[in-house]
């Protein structure tokens, strides 16, 4: 079997040439499944370089859109300005009973369009230890961010706002990059306390207004709601988003709706000649996950790691369920994005206190309908989500549903073999 493995590189575009190990093919089932390790080094080139004017890249074709944009595009000296589609504003559809409302962030039509009435929340969610999961609320999220916080683990933030949940969470500790994310969707950050540092930069910062620290004791205003009784305490707050307009409200709190651009969204599916089945992110041996797409439901499936290898137990993995819905957390679209990552503190690496810098551009994959698409990531407002394009400059359409970002440090392979994918988290 061929297998390429790559490194990305965050501001440069270079050829590389990287040894690599084997993933060999695992079967979805509700138990455990196990991953040899066998070895192969076949070196091939990086996808992404820059593409010269007129002269595209045979392996990728440009999305075709077939539907309207729900995006307004806002400035980005990275993108071919000339090629975004003109905003088109939402207008009524069929019958004169109302408007189709289109949630933003996801490019779906709302059955409950007041629920767009209000800010979004972004709420810290916990992934680790083992024991929190199943999670709560992460199938009703409109997007997801999964990153690296320490010690081998990573962590969600739930971006809702479409939906609501009584429970979301577990509710864990703010980090830097938490802020990027608050921003781009003008959002409410809850969390769970934060280390001094995290937390005294956050509360000097212009989203002290918005910052919503929960605790474990139960209480009304925050809105929390203590899980179930197996889990220890600090592990057991749970945040109810269907509570909190009535909280905001009575501590004075701005939750108007705020303009937000969310992405360009087409039912078409890309063309695109890489073709992927699986996605593995692997942040550490402890931490590691794979998603499976299935041609089915146009959904991926995300399948979490069920043994700790640095216990020399053989890589596993096991269905990621959602305790609330009873669901199989799904993605509608994967995004593994190539951020830079410094130390808080230089002189102390094992201190793994991380700035997560999501500004400016960089790389990135984007993984809808079972393919892959080499992009580029662009942030030139901090209070707009991120904007996807191609190697060309071109806006990609996203399947309309939900987004999944991992996001990965710009020292960051991956491997390829066959129609598996799997990336491997690097720290500075």
């Amino acid at each position: 079997m061929n297998l390429q493995r790559r490194n990305i590189g965050g501001r440069r575009f270079g050829f590389f040439l990287i040894p690599i190990f084997l993933i060999a093919a695992c079967a979805s089932s509700a138990d455990p499944i196990t991953v040899p390790f066998p070895t192969s080094v076949i070196p091939t080139l990086t996808p992404f370089q820059p593409q010269p004017a007129g002269n595209e890249n045979p392996s990728i074709s440009l999305v075709t859109p077939l539907l309207e944009p729900t995006y307004t595009p806002y400035p980005t000296r990275y993108v071919v300005s000339e090629s975004l589609p003109t905003p088109i504003q939402l207008l009524p559809s069929g019958g004169s009973t109302g408007l189709t409302i289109n949630n933003p962030l996801t490019g779906l039509p709302m059955s409950d369009p007041s629920l767009l009435e209000r800010r979004p929340m972004v709420i810290k969610v916990g992934n680790a230890p083992d024991y929190v999961r199943p999670q709560s609320g992460l199938t009703l999220a409109d997007v997801v961010f999964e990153y690296y916080i320490e010690w081998g683990e990573s962590r969600f933030i739930a971006v809702m706002y479409g939906n609501d949940s009584s429970m979301v969470g577990p509710v864990r500790s703010g980090r830097y990059f938490d802020e990027h994310v608050a921003r781009m969707y003008n959002a409410f950050l809850m969390f769970k306390g934060a280390d001094p540092r995290e937390l005294t930069y956050l509360e000097n910062s212009t989203l002290k207004d918005f910052l919503v620290i929960v605790y474990t004791n139960n209480s009304t205003c925050p809105p929390i709601v203590i899980g179930p009784s197996r889990r220890d305490s600090y592990n057991n707050a749970f945040f109810d988003t269907t509570r909190w307009a009535a909280c905001a409200e009575k501590k004075g709190l701005d939750n108007s709706r705020r303009l937000l651009n969310g992405g360009f969204f087409s039912e078409q599916p890309p063309q695109s000649d890489l073709a992927v089945t699986r996605i593995f992110t692997h942040f550490s041996n402890q931490s590691y996950n794979y998603w499976e797409y299935d041609p089915l439901t146009r959904k991926y499936f995300r399948y979490q790691e069920a043994n700790d290898i640095e216990k020399n137990r053989p890589e596993a993995y096991t269905p990621l369920t959602d305790a609330e819905t009873g669901q199989h957390v799904t993605a509608d679209n994967v995004v593994m994005l190539f951020v830079p990552h410094t130390f808080g503190n230089q002189y102390d690496a094992d201190d793994e206190v991380y700035h997560i810098d999501l500004v400016d551009f960089g790389n990135a994959y984007v993984f809808r309908d079972g393919v892959a698409i080499p992009a580029q990531w662009n942030r030139t407002d901090e209070n707009q989500p991120i904007l996807l394009t191609d190697l060309l400059g071109n806006p990609i359409y996203m399947h309309p549903g939900r987004t999944f970002y991992e996001v990965l440090g710009v020292n960051s392979s991956y491997t390829q073999s066959g129609t598996d994918w799997k990336f491997y988290f690097a720290t500075p």
